[in-house]
């Protein structure tokens, strides 16, 4: 009979079965691989994990690289559907430790490119510091901005900066301090400049008479510290669909 108080070991995951074309394509995203850790270029329209649906999702795919007697890669974070970007694996259960530790530390540091409309923010550059709270719509969930002190308020800051700027839009890097989910979209929107492509929270679907395929959402740049010391900057090059839009709005 089992002690009392012994907590319960949790089941491990079971393998999933993944087609030639899904271990070819979850392969070709990878951007960085040590003994350690791993980074993706995570496409937008792939779901980090939970996704719904007959698609696996891209913690699903991960399957691709188990070896036998040794577990698979283990996300670190996540990054919405349809955002694009650097996205981290460990590789070995002292390396997801080690860097679950830090980033709960807050000492990751997640650098995004957006498009936004309809121009650059005034100020070009600065901070937004807006609470969000979580809100359920039907089985969707959305984040609000909210007064500080309500019941359900989460602290957020995005920090900002205009790269270039067109007529009818501006190129930004942005760099959040919290991990709030929707957290960039959300303070954009916030402050009268929503992404390009964003449903959700208002973002205009064709811009300078220019078709907007998707989120124009890029994590283009993930620094943490490394299991074998020092810091570690691992950078995700601009998808083809989103530098096609900044080169067509001249924010090259």
């Amino acid at each position: 009979m089992k002690p009392r108080g012994q907590p319960k070991k949790r089941p491990e995951p079971v393998p999933v079965a993944l087609s030639p074309e899904e271990i070819a394509l979850v392969r070709s995203l990878v951007i960085y691989e040590d003994p350690h850790i791993m980074a993706l270029n995570k496409p937008s329209g792939l779901s980090s994990q939970g996704g719904r649906g007959q698609v696996n999702t891209l913690d699903e795919l991960l399957w691709a690289f188990a070896k036998p007697g040794k577990a698979r890669p283990r996300l670190i974070h996540r990054l919405d559907r349809d955002t694009s970007g650097v996205i981290l694996t460990a590789k070995t259960k002292p390396a997801a430790s080690f860097l679950g530790k830090h980033m709960m530390g807050r000492r990751f540091a997640k650098t995004y490119r957006a498009i936004v409309t309809p121009g650059a923010p005034d100020p070009a550059q600065g901070a937004i510091e807006e609470a969000l709270r979580r809100e359920e719509l039907g089985r969707e969930a959305y984040m609000r901005v909210c007064p500080p002190d309500h019941p359900d308020a989460e602290s957020a800051k995005t920090r900002y900066r205009t790269l270039s700027r067109g007529a009818d839009a501006a190129l930004l890097e942005l760099n959040p301090e919290t991990g709030r989910m929707h957290q960039i979209r959300v303070h954009l929107a916030s402050i009268g400049r929503p992404i390009s492509g964003d449903v959700r929270y208002g973002g205009a679907l064709a811009v300078g008479g220019h078709p907007v395929p998707r989120l124009m959402l890029h994590a283009a740049a993930l620094s943490f510290p490394h299991p074998d010391g020092g810091t570690k900057v691992i950078e995700a090059p601009v998808p083809v669909d989103m530098q096609k839009l900044i080169d067509l709005l001249g924010l090259a």
